[in-house]
């Protein structure tokens, strides 16, 4: 790619992009421009990758092609407005920031802009990101391959319209903390049964980890890959009912909604405000409250317990 890319603020996300660029070879670290506010952060970027330190946010726009704004919500409006003038005609503008619409961007930096929304979630931190990107009607089916092309150097990334945004959120933006639940629930019985803790939650991880590849991989459905495991009397059928029983695939559904919900009821187009850092939280932690909800009604008390008890020291070991 012969194209300059900017970046206006560059926490963690914009760090893994750029890390996941450079690392890709597709962009050169001379052809990257990056500012944020902080001098020092910006002069650990250009010694650890290589990239041009732009000594302001207008700089980057006047300079790059493709800008990736990746500051926080509550301030990207603002941010995007200041820039709007320094804009070259056909530069591309990626927001990642949650639940900041397609519209709320064109407002800010000008409704002839070309503009795509993106979505990145956190496993993109560990190069196995899934990320949607929704372009706006101004962005040729060529800058939209570009962004695809970058999302894909840490991860997946497909093309999602923004109405599809919601359920985005909820199966995958705030989908790794309830994974992250899951393994640590399985990790926890594994202790109950006497294995050391580090031990269970690289068993567990990995059989998330290599069940998920599964999926992907065989192209099967999940319920076929399923039945694989459960052989006829068998331990692992015995354990499938008894989540059935307990309502498992219901919690998940019901929770989700609520997620999407959320997202949907946040998403207030006239209030600038409500995108703030704290919105795509609260999508995360309302799914999470649920959830804990709905298994911890199911648990024995010894887990819970021992759930509460790792909650005020994790560092304990059973």
């Amino acid at each position: 790619m012969e194209k300059k890319i900017g970046f206006i603020g560059c926490g963690n996300m914009g760090k893994a992009i750029l890390g996941g660029l450079i690392a890709s070879g597709q962009v050169l670290p001379g052809q990257i421009w990056v500012y944020t506010p902080s001098p020092d952060k910006v002069a650990a970027l250009h010694d650890q990758f290589g990239i041009n330190a732009a000594e302001s946010a207008q700089e980057v726009a006047q300079i790059a092609d493709i800008i990736f704004a990746a500051v926080k919500p509550g301030i990207m409006i603002k941010v995007l407005s200041e820039i709007t003038s320094s804009l070259n005609k056909d530069s591309l503008v990626v927001s990642i920031a949650a639940g900041v619409t397609l519209d709320q961007l064109a407002r800010a930096l000008g409704h002839d802009r070309k503009i795509i929304r993106a979505m990145p979630n956190t496993p993109a931190l560990v190069n196995a990101g899934m990320t949607s990107v929704t372009p706006n009607a101004l962005v040729t089916p060529e800058d939209t391959a570009d962004v695809l092309n970058i999302f894909r150097c840490f991860g997946e990334a497909e093309v999602i319209a923004e109405p599809m945004i919601h359920p985005v959120v909820g199966v995958s933006g705030s989908s790794p903390a309830y994974v992250f639940m899951f393994i640590e629930a399985m990790a926890d019985a594994a202790v109950l049964g006497g294995m050391p803790r580090a031990q269970a939650y690289k068993f567990a991880a990995q059989a998330v980890m290599g069940s998920a590849k599964m999926v992907l991989e065989t192209g099967e459905h999940p319920g076929a890959l399923k039945d694989m495991v459960c052989s006829p009397g068998g331990t692992t059928i015995e354990a499938v009912r008894v989540l059935e029983e307990k309502g498992f695939r219901a919690a998940v559904i019901e929770a989700m909604t609520k997620c999407m919900e959320n997202q949907k009821n946040s998403a207030n187009p006239d209030d600038f405000r409500r995108t703030s850092g704290r919105h795509f939280g609260a999508v995360t932690s309302g799914f999470l409250c649920f959830v804990k909800r709905q298994i911890c009604r199911f648990q024995p008390l010894t887990i819970v317990t021992h759930l509460w008890v790792q909650r005020r020291n994790p560092h304990t070991n059973p």
